[in-house]
């Protein structure tokens, strides 16, 4: 077995005790980092930064100088496996993700690739590789990917989008096709979140950042059965020990009771979801992840003490929570709040277990 100086977040996530609740920030290398800023100037463009290893290494462990964090997460973006898949991804300033050629007819769905991880997808996995390496067992390492709903939101519509008409649309008028597009893509991102796994990463996370705007009876069969399918399929154990996985639903309150079905060893809540009702619905099946409003980091630090002992209180001390934010954290986030963010989580966690 590897050993890890500070496997906090590890034993958190399978549900064991521990000294204090580990803390990890979506987002948490980005924009809000005068130190990521100057490199990713360096770097020219986001795709470059984000395929160029050395530097998204770098960019991946700057957080970790800053702060007491209990986790790196790989830099990456959800969309590197449609860019494989042959869909051409490419960041229009001030506009966010394009594909060149997104789905919008069968014969291009149906020729839908699954590629290969070690070689349309070979940079994520040599920066994995690469940061592991320079972590040295300090902390665990998380990889991850986007959901399949997620994924063929991007790859149907072509770009983001308030209410993702086209994709909602084909689902409604050739579901048929939604589902290739969903199976093809959930079995791309197995492979690849198997690669991830063996290049060095010790967590597996699921972004379903849209699962949230199905209809209530849709989500079970368009986001969670494929959620399901990637879980299934992933490998259980490397480097000696499990490797937990982690389903996020933004919006998926109304769907939490679910959520365990799918195979997660966690979930994550937003900030619309209650901790104390995902304690009672699923805490005793899976751990549970989240859920500060990132917003609230910019009220200075003392409201965030007290918004940070707020939402600890209510996920209360017993063993399988995991602090983080509800969502990713902003740009232009003050700084001084997210060190007080990890200090408080760090302080008040191992107060309330001595005194719960």
């Amino acid at each position: 077995m590897s050993k890890l100086e500070n496997d906090t977040l590890l034993r958190a996530l399978c549900r064991e005790t521990t000294e204090y609740t580990p803390v990890w920030l979506m987002r948490q290398a980005g924009r809000y980092l005068p130190e990521y800023k100057a490199i990713r100037a360096k770097a020219g463009s986001f795709l470059t930064l984000a395929k160029t290893p050395e530097l998204a290494c770098e960019v991946t462990l700057q957080p970790l100088r800053r702060f007491a964090l209990d986790a790196a997460i790989i830099f990456s973006d959800i969309l590197t496996v449609p860019d494989a898949m042959g869909l051409g991804l490419y960041f229009a300033e001030g506009e966010g993700p394009r594909f060149e050629r997104p789905l919008r007819d069968e014969k291009a769905i149906l020729s839908l690739p699954v590629p290969d991880p070690e070689i349309e997808l070979r940079y994520v996995l040599d920066a994995l590789r690469t940061t592991h390496a320079a972590l040295g067992g300090r902390v665990p390492l998380i990889g991850f990917a986007g959901s399949p709903y997620t994924l063929a939101c991007y790859m149907v519509e072509g770009s983001g989008s308030n209410d993702f008409r086209a994709a909602k649309t084909l689902r409604y008028t050739r579901p048929d096709l939604m589902h290739h597009i969903l199976d093809v893509t959930a079995r791309a991102t197995t492979a690849y979140l198997n690669a991830q796994i063996a290049a060095g990463a010790e967590v597996a996370m699921l972004f379903d950042t849209w699962g949230g705007n199905l209809a209530f009876d849709d989500y079970p069969e368009f986001s969670l059965r494929y959620a399901e399918q990637v879980f299934a399929g992933l490998d259980r154990q490397a480097r000696g020990r499990t490797v937990p996985r982690i389903l996020f639903t933004r919006h998926g309150a109304p769907w939490l009771d679910r959520m365990p079905g799918s195979g997660c060893d966690a979930v994550g809540l937003d900030w619309s979801s209650d901790p104390r009702t995902a304690r009672t619905g699923i805490g005793a099946r899976v751990a549970l992840q989240g859920n500060l409003d990132p917003t609230c980091l910019f009220a200075g630090p003392e409201s965030v003490r007290v918004s940070v002992r707020h939402t600890l209180d209510a996920f209360g001390p017993a063993p399988g929570h995991v602090f983080n934010l509800g969502h990713g954290i902003a740009p232009s986030t003050p700084i001084d709040s997210v060190e007080t963010l990890v200090e408080e989580v760090h302080t008040y966690s191992r107060a309330l277990r001595q005194t719960g």
